[in-house]
């Protein structure tokens, strides 16, 4: 399978010039959130646009240092990687029958006057309040362990350090918006894992 070195590579370098915007994306957003609602929405996406793909472009001519050495193609990595990477995906469908493109780009925190939602606590957020975070940790996980680069390990085990803070950061700008409602909420569903025998989703 000559092919499959060429793909590990592609796969790793998307990873490693996509995750440090994505993730710096919402350290931007969250704590900061009072400036961007003042800023507006069109603003706001404008300068975070331009961030995201200057800091990709600034990332792609130094992406070998960014991966570091090459492991190799693993047959039992990719056997991990493979239901990990199915896991990700039937989250997200999941997922997506409850949380849209514009709610995971923050316009409801960015706008919530204008386009506000209400709580989601059915479907899988009946049974973890973070879904598209797992999903994130799982997807993540799955592809570097079918990539394989030794730089995109580090990248992963720092992003998801990252992730927990933006999961807490988001979880504050939560219970400012929803008050009591939300602490009842996060006193039914656990965060990530959901309990034996939950209910639907």
């Amino acid at each position: 399978m000559e092919w499959l070195p060429v793909v590990r590579y592609w796969i790793a370098v998307m990873l490693a010039i996509t995750l440090p915007p994505a993730i710096l994306y919402w350290f931007i957003i969250h704590p900061f959130i009072g400036f961007w609602r003042r800023r507006g929405l069109r603003t706001t996406f404008v300068f975070l646009a331009v961030f995201y793909l200057g800091f990709m472009a600034a990332l792609l001519p130094v992406r070998e240092a960014l991966l570091g050495r090459d492991l190799g193609t693993s047959v039992p990595l990719i056997a991990v990687a493979v239901p990990l990477l199915v896991a990700s995906g039937v989250i997200s469908r999941k997922r997506s029958r409850h949380l849209r493109f514009r709610t995971l780009a923050g316009v409801p925190e960015l706008a919530p006057e204008e386009h506000g939602i209400g709580l989601l606590q059915e479907g899988i957020y009946a049974r973890i309040r973070h879904p598209r975070y797992l999903e994130f940790i799982l997807g993540l996980t799955g592809w570097s362990l079918f990539a394989n680069y030794a730089g995109l390990y580090v990248f992963s085990a720092v992003s998801i350090v990252l992730l927990l803070i933006i999961v807490v950061l988001e979880e504050r700008e939560l219970r400012q918006r929803y008050g009591s409602v939300y602490d009842d909420y996060a006193a039914r569903v656990p965060r990530f894992i959901p309990r034996l025998g939950g209910g639907p989703g």
